[in-house]
């Protein structure tokens, strides 16, 4: 092939080329297309399915948290207080489970270097506060998980089907620790 058989060659090549380009965009093309309706709904519905997931596992922490003040105060109540903190850490954790990342939290409260290199590594928030008296303590927990099982049971109203069981559970889970921790002692 001669020089100018190469060129012309290459020339028409480089054309071809750029007229492929050129063909891959649309003069009308305005940027980035608007979702269809539909799409926007599934966004909009998903997006509402994680805020009452983040405000599901909020109220199941902030008993958890509860829970681990009456521990760090009352030490004496931990037979009696541990399987129920345990049963609010594994429901914190189911109700978080796709959709949010918030991470279990399953064992009880520790004392000494350990604590204080734990409590260092999260996030600082003051404790909640707890009774002196051992009774009023356990009031205190029994109102706790009876507002965390009222949160559950009104977000049952906008939940999907399979999470509103789930929330459902948790409420009835939250009654019955507050009955335990109140009128259930006295049996």
């Amino acid at each position: 092939m001669t020089t100018t058989g190469r060129r012309a060659l290459l020339t028409a090549g480089a054309s071809a080329a750029a007229a492929a380009l050129a063909g891959c965009t649309s003069a009308g093309d305005q940027g980035p297309r608007k979702p269809d309706p539909a799409a926007r709904e599934a966004e909009r519905v998903a997006r509402a399915e994680a805020a009452l997931r983040l405000r599901s596992v909020t109220a199941s922490r902030t008993l958890l948290e509860r829970y681990d003040a009456a521990l760090a105060a009352h030490p004496a109540l931990a037979p009696r207080l541990s399987p129920l903190r345990h049963s609010v850490a594994a429901h914190a954790a189911a109700l978080g489970e796709g959709g949010t990342t918030v991470k279990p939290a399953t064992a009880p409260p520790t004392t000494g270097a350990r604590a204080s290199a734990s409590a260092s590594a999260r996030p600082s928030r003051p404790s909640p506060a707890v009774a002196a008296d051992p009774r009023a303590a356990l009031k205190e927990l029994a109102a706790a998980e009876r507002t965390a099982a009222d949160a559950h049971t009104a977000a049952l109203l906008t939940a999907p089907p399979e999470y509103a069981r789930l929330l459902a559970s948790v409420a009835a889970a939250g009654a019955a620790h507050a009955y335990l921790l109140t009128e259930g002692a006295r049996a």
